[in-house]
């Protein structure tokens, strides 16, 4: 029974993602929704990188996963310049 509240929870958490997704994307032409989805991806890569550095010990795996963090917001950074009208 759990089980099937949490699907259900997890489901109705996705329906509202994707309705907020799509009224934030509503009247953006299509150049901008590109560059809204390149850049949420970035984001989550970066999120995804500062979550193993935090986890990660080997010092090696933390200097290429460091690099990996200072490439992502770089590129971040160009997005934010280039943002399209």
């Amino acid at each position: 029974m759990a089980r099937g509240w949490e699907s259900k929870g997890v489901e109705s958490q996705i329906e509202e993602a994707q309705s907020a997704r799509r009224s934030a994307t509503h009247g953006l032409s299509a150049e901008q929704i590109t560059w809204l989805r390149e850049k949420e991806s970035l984001q989550l890569s970066r999120t995804r990188v500062l979550h193993d550095l935090e986890r990660a010990r080997n010092p090696r795996h933390q200097a290429i996963l460091k690099q990996a963090l200072d490439h992502l917001e770089q590129k971040l950074r160009e997005y934010d310049e280039n943002k399209p009208g």
